[in-house]
């Protein structure tokens, strides 16, 4: 092709390439044009991108030369050009010899700095001062490398072959006893769920027994309070009658018309349903206690000792039916630490008076006053509070928040919470929709609804862990990551966001490990 037919301008100066080099976008620029345009931007501290494509690299890429293009621009500017390989035609057969482009000699020289074959007068011009070596010996020792890369794969094609078959025999296996194990829970859970059932209709059969019998009962007393309101209307209005009368006919009236005498109807209505229903709340307490704890951590133990052990460790998978009076051991911080996520702070949702860093992983009460910060629908108004940008709709989730000095509330909460509002209904643990562990110099409390429970126990922990379990309806607060604090029970219905509500001069830090 003729190079006058091609595109041999550099796209920065407009002119023939001059010593072109390709980046890794695939566009070619003068070297020095290139290089010009990015030392610009380094100075200004602009990250550097492509001038053609825009495309953005975060560290500076190495310049590769393009020697094709070379080749066109130099011939084209009549300068000498580097060799290219071409195929000498004699007769109806190519011959094996491949010619310089230039010089029409033979190639005998591999520049390793261009990766191409070079002539003699090449080697001296355009490659002086490059490390050249005899192309057939460059040939030979590739050979070489291509013989040993071609017996590592063979070797590693048989032992992948070899480890297939083995897989394949241990999935079969492994298929048995997972169903013979999944088969013994399955009855057990619903041996259990049919027998909550039956139980739920009994209970709920005399609840209904009971509900009916207490409401007739007020709803006749309701229809006697109507029969004596209507007693006492028509007495009225014969009072009202008399009252326009004669003087003789209104006296003989006075004396016949009578007050009612009315027996008294109570208006309460109690059932005793919750003292009747004592023993089975207690019981149902428990059960979700069993249920919702040590259920977890039985389930959290055989989590922990299949992460903990390495592949190495591995044992077939036997058909082993679990006894159900194995000891549980506590899940500790190892366990926990297989559900640790990463949070952030959002900034849309920090009150002004709290200051974010540590690529909002570190939020601070400042004590210098509110920032000025604009206006969002998310953000706390009034109260010193901020959410984290992630939110959980299932499954377990895990992390730890280091606090500077006990002066916060630490919870979760739903999107809805009230976010304008003056007063405690904004913070977390103050209404319906959230939940949190009040950090205090002398004590803990529990906050649900605006409903506190003091807790028992050391107070003083720089460090607190926080464990939720969306489908199992628990939040689960750990002390320094391994001293259980306190556990909400709760049947979560919407998304959850991580909630802090920091007191003035106290920092609190999202922990990544």
């Amino acid at each position: 092709m003729d190079s006058q037919n091609l595109n041999l301008n550099c796209a920065v100066c407009l002119e023939r390439f001059r010593t072109p080099v390709t980046i890794p976008c695939g566009h070619t620029f003068c070297e020095a044009c290139i290089t010009k345009c990015w030392d610009t931007k380094i100075k200004s501290d602009i990250r550097i991108q492509c001038p053609m494509c825009n495309e953005k690299f975060d560290a500076r890429p190495p310049l590769r030369r393009n020697v094709s293009l070379s080749v066109l621009a130099e011939d084209a500017n009549g300068t000498a050009a580097p060799c290219r390989e071409l195929p000498v035609s004699s007769g109806d057969s190519v011959r094996a010899v491949l010619l310089c482009h230039l010089h029409k000699k033979p190639l005998v020289y591999y520049c390793k700095q261009d990766r191409a074959s070079v002539c003699h007068e090449c080697g001296i011009s355009a490659c002086e001062n490059h490390e050249k070596v005899l192309l057939e010996v460059e040939a030979e020792r590739q050979k070489l490398l291509l013989e040993r890369k071609s017996k590592e794969v063979g070797r590693l094609a048989g032992e992948t072959e070899k480890r297939i078959t083995d897989l394949a025999e241990n999935i079969s296996q492994a298929k048995v006893a997972f169903q013979q194990t999944s088969a013994w829970v399955n009855v057990k859970f619903s041996t259990l769920l049919k027998i909550l059932s039956e139980k739920q209709e009994a209970t709920e059969l005399f609840m209904e027994e009971q509900q009916g019998s207490a409401l007739r009962e007020a709803e006749g007393r309701l229809a006697g309070l109507e029969e004596r309101s209507k007693i006492l209307r028509e007495c009225r209005e014969q009072i009202a009658a008399a009252s326009d009368l004669s003087d003789t006919e209104l006296i003989r009236e006075s004396m016949v018309i009578e007050v009612p005498r009315l027996m008294d109807i109570p208006t309460d209505v109690t059932t005793n349903l919750q003292d009747r229903l004592n023993g089975v709340t207690e019981v149902l307490s428990r059960v979700s206690k069993l249920v919702s704890e040590d259920l977890d951590k039985a389930v959290s133990t055989a989590v922990d000792q299949d992460q903990e052990s390495s592949p190495q460790d591995k044992r077939p998978v036997l058909a082993v039916v679990p006894s159900p009076a194995a000891a549980c051991r506590p899940a500790g911080k190892e366990g926990l630490s297989a559900y640790r996520c990463s949070l952030t702070f959002d900034p849309r949702t920090a009150n002004s008076h709290l200051s974010l860093s540590q690529e909002n992983r570190r939020a601070e009460h400042l004590t210098s006053g509110p920032r000025r910060v604009p206006p969002n629908e998310a953000r706390f108004d009034h109260t010193w509070q901020v959410l984290c940008f992630q939110g959980f709709t299932c499954g377990r989730h895990y992390w730890e928040l280091e606090v500077s000095k006990p002066w916060a509330y630490l919870g979760v909460t739903y999107e809805a919470i009230p976010r304008k509002e003056k007063g405690k209904r904004c913070m977390v643990g103050m209404n319906e929709l959230s939940w949190s562990l009040q950090l205090d110099e002398h004590q803990l409390s529990a906050w649900h609804n605006g409903r506190r429970e003091t807790l028992v126990g050391h107070s003083q922990h720089r460090r607190i862990g926080m464990l939720l379990d969306y489908e199992a309806g628990t939040l689960s607060y750990y002390g320094d990551g391994q001293t259980r604090l306190h556990a909400f029970h709760c049947a979560f219905a919407q998304e959850l966001f991580p909630a802090c509500w920091i007191g003035e001069g106290v920092s609190i830090t999202l922990c990544s490990a």
